[in-house]
This record gives structure tokens, sequence and C-alpha cells, in this order.
């Protein structure tokens, strides 16, 4: 890129930046870069420039795969219903272990190798995130469902210039601990900041019309047009739960929820600081 063409992106920046100094932005970080050691690095370096511009920053992240690799190292298999894990209490002993423990530690860790500074949360601390067990048609066992979010403990690390990093495994009232589903907790937890914005990274480009067309990407949906696009078909299957949960985020006062490709270094940035943007933004 030539001199002017450096000079044109950063000066498009500028009135965004300005925008959002001081605004808080809950990012969920999940899928392929949370994987791919290119990725996490991108995705650390965008959190910190947005640390860096004034931006409040909130990660929230799950951790899928790890938890399989612990549960396939210890003889346990993985067990699906819905697209949700069913968790008995050896399960949710590993989920607690793997997400508060060494993935959520490891994330702070490579934050700071890049110049941030981060504190890690799991829903345990504070009272950060209480539930109560999951009622569905099949019995998911240690399954929570969000009833309180406490933003206290995300608001006092970031008025002392942290990056909170939150595990999703919540505490319940009956003294039992819940896994919770990332995407749903971390629009829980932007609604109760009063967030700007909800990102939610994943490994498509967005909300397509036509699954087999990338280049049928919806850029912008108003979350009034949803239940018309889930009966005709555009959303549907694992679209369902995600764009659930930015409508939701939306409803309870999130300025704009976007789904984004998170294969894509640097996707945070050109979704805040570009004129295009990427993905699908609800408002």
């Amino acid at each position: 890129m030539d001199t002017s063409k450096r000079a044109k992106v950063l000066i498009q920046a500028m009135p965004y930046i300005k925008k959002y100094v001081g605004e808080t932005i809950v990012v969920k970080y999940g899928g392929n870069a949370m994987i791919n050691e290119d990725l996490k690095s991108a995705v650390m370096s965008d959190l910190v420039l947005m640390q860096l511009v004034g931006i409040n920053v909130v990660l929230v992240h799950g951790g899928g795969p790890e938890i399989n690799a612990m549960l396939d190292a210890v003889g346990k298999e993985s067990r699906f219903e819905n697209g949700m894990r069913v968790t008995d209490k050896e399960t949710i002993d590993i989920v607690q272990m793997v997400l508060a423990g060494k993935v959520n530690k490891s994330l702070v860790q490579l934050l700071e190798s890049h110049g941030g500074k981060a504190l890690g949360f799991c829903g345990l601390d504070g009272r950060l995130l209480m539930a109560e067990k999951l009622i569905s048609s099949v019995d998911l066992g240690y399954v929570g469902e969000i009833k309180e979010v406490n933003p206290a403990p995300l608001n006092n690390a970031m008025q002392n210039g942290y990056i909170p990093i939150v595990a999703t495994v919540a505490g319940g009232y009956d003294g039992n601990v819940y896994n919770i589903n990332a995407d749903l907790a971390a629009a829980q937890i932007a609604a109760k900041l009063g967030a700007k914005k909800l990102i939610l990274m994943t490994d498509i480009r967005g909300l397509l019309r036509d699954v087999k067309d990338d280049d049928s990407l919806i850029s912008v949906v108003n979350v009034s047009e949803v239940p018309m696009l889930k009966r005709d078909g555009i959303i549907k299957g694992g679209m369902i739960p995600k764009i659930d949960c930015c409508v939701e985020a939306v409803r309870n006062g999130v300025n704009r929820a976007h789904i984004i490709d998170g294969r894509l270094e640097h996707s945070i940035l050109l979704e805040l600081f570009s004129d295009e943007g990427i993905g699908t933004m609800f408002y």
C-alpha cells in the first residue's frame, strides 16, 4: 500500500474513533479466530488498539475444541443435543477447569503479550453471571440459563485500564456451576453494560441469502425483519441462535449487533473503522 492509501485509511478511521471513544464494545470470541495462531494474534492486536483509542472492550469466550480435547484425553465422549453440550457432573468439572483455567488465562497472557492489560473472569467471580438450570425437552444436565448479570467487576476492571476476558461458566442459585452458551452470555453482558456494539465472531461472512453463495451477504438487517427471514428459510440451522442473540441484545438497548467473519485478519477493525464494514449488522 502506498503512502497516500495509508493516509486515506487513517483519515477514514478518524470519525469512527471519535464516535466510539468512551463507549463499550463487547466481542464474543470463538471459531477459527480462536484456533489459528495468526488470527489469534490479529484479534489481540485489534483489541489493544481499540483500548488505546479510548474504547472500553470486553472479550467473552467459549472454548469448545479445548473442552472436546480434554474430554477425549480422559476417555469421555462429547455428547450434544440440539447443538448444546450435554453436561453431566464430570463434564461440568472439566468445562470449568478448561474455560475458566486454561483457555481464559492463556487469552489473558496472549493479550498482555501484545501490549494490552487484561484481567480474567468467569461467571463465578463477583457473582458476575448467575444462572438456573436450563429447562428443555432433553435433560442437558448442568447447562444454565442466565438470570442475572452483575456488571460491577467488569466496570471496575475497565475503569482501571484493563480489558476483562470472560469465560462463560456461571454460578447457580443452588450452589452448582453451569455451562453457558457464549453467544447468549455475550448478548446479556452487552445489554447490562449498555454497550454500543456487540460483535459475534464466526466462521462465515455473516447472514447469507444463499448459503452456497458468499456474495449473497445481507449487510444490514432490522430486527423486525428477522421473523420473515426465518419464515423464508434464510435464517436457519446454526444461524438461528446467533441471530436470536443479536436480536435480544438490540431489543435490550445495545445500539448495534454484528456477525462478522473471524477468518479474516483484523475483521474487528474493518467492521469498526471502515466505511464499508464487513459482515451483517443488526439494528
